[in-house]
């Protein structure tokens, strides 16, 4: 679609997204990549009669952030005749999947809610099984010309949540900008550890949200996207999705310090305080050549692990 003018209903096909997703996220965009054609009703409200003149191309971005999956000659083979699929859609739709018997591995980056793990076993008469496969650190980062370079999780926690008390960059030691606040969709594991390890201060009783004034993204690349387009926005992903022109705030736990970047010896060695392990569920056991593929990532495959940007086991 790269520069070609496409419907709603073109956009959605080539990209797979769930519709609700895609009309939001158009929408909280801004059009700053869609060039709106049409409009209905008269208040510029995006809705599947717009539309678009589409200058990224969706379908490609799609694929690539679909395959995080190491080269061809790192991977072992389990069998000639079995194939391996994997897509990154976010962990709750892992485990739909898992529930549903579309997957036999989910792969999550936060733990399995109660309510999943009931509706697994509901649905296989077997208990979920976690497998702990590696590690990753929450890193905050920002556009690579703003001068902010430290901040603390409670400012974070301000800057992020609904009703927080900073929205500007001068109260933080920046310019005097709005803040522009980016966050991956409520179906990522990222979100909710963010939501409530940051956000909430690990409090299970409070009721504290994101800001409605918060872009809900599809994709880490969409996230990384915004930031190097925009010099005002901040957002956050796992270790392994940053990328060099995105530049990393050092976080502390408090005011007090000390300010850590994240990386793989400070989320080890636990001085980077916003770090989470990584998992795969599964239904009870896994076949044989399921069992053969996890043993592969839990031994052989961590030496792969640093290369993504992610923490390995030992």
């Amino acid at each position: 679609f790269n520069g070609e003018k496409a419907t709603f209903a073109e956009i959605q096909e080539a990209t797979g997204l769930d519709e609700g997703v895609l009309l939001r996220n158009l929408h909280s965009l801004s059009l700053n990549k869609y060039k709106l054609l049409s409009k209905t009703p008269a208040d510029k409200r995006i809705t599947k009669e717009c539309s678009f003149e589409v200058n990224t191309k969706f379908a490609d971005r799609q694929r690539r952030i679909r395959i995080q999956a190491p080269p061809l000659d790192d991977r072992k083979k389990v069998k000639e005749d079995v194939a391996l699929s994997v897509e990154g859609e976010g962990s709750s739709t892992g485990f739909k999947s898992l529930i549903d018997d579309t997957d036999q591995i989910a792969h999550s980056s936060r733990a399995n809610k109660e309510s999943e793990a009931e509706k697994i076993k509901a649905a296989h008469g077997k208990d979920a099984v976690e497998h702990i496969v590696g590690y990753d650190g929450i890193a905050v980062f920002v556009h690579k010309d703003n001068p902010v370079k430290t901040l603390s999780v409670p400012q974070l926690k301000e800057i992020w949540a609904e009703g927080g008390s900073v929205d500007n960059w001068n109260q933080v030691g920046g310019d005097d900008r709005p803040i522009v606040l980016l966050s991956r969709e409520s179906n990522s594991g990222t979100y909710v550890y963010f939501l409530e390890n940051v956000i909430r201060l690990g409090d299970r009783d409070s009721g504290l949200v994101f800001s409605p004034d918060t872009l809900l993204m599809p994709s880490s690349e969409g996230i990384s996207s915004e930031v190097r387009q925009n010099p005002n926005t901040i957002g956050y992903d796992g270790l392994g999705y940053v990328t060099p022109d995105q530049k990393m705030l050092g976080v502390a736990r408090d005011a007090d310090g000390p300010y850590v970047l994240p990386s793989i010896g400070t989320v080890n060695d636990g001085s980077y305080p916003i770090s989470r392990p990584l998992y795969m569920y599964t239904a009870g056991e896994l076949t044989e050549n399921g069992k053969i593929y996890l043993d592969w990532i839990l031994n052989e495959g961590q030496a792969i692990v640093p290369e993504l940007g992610f923490v390995p086991l030992k």
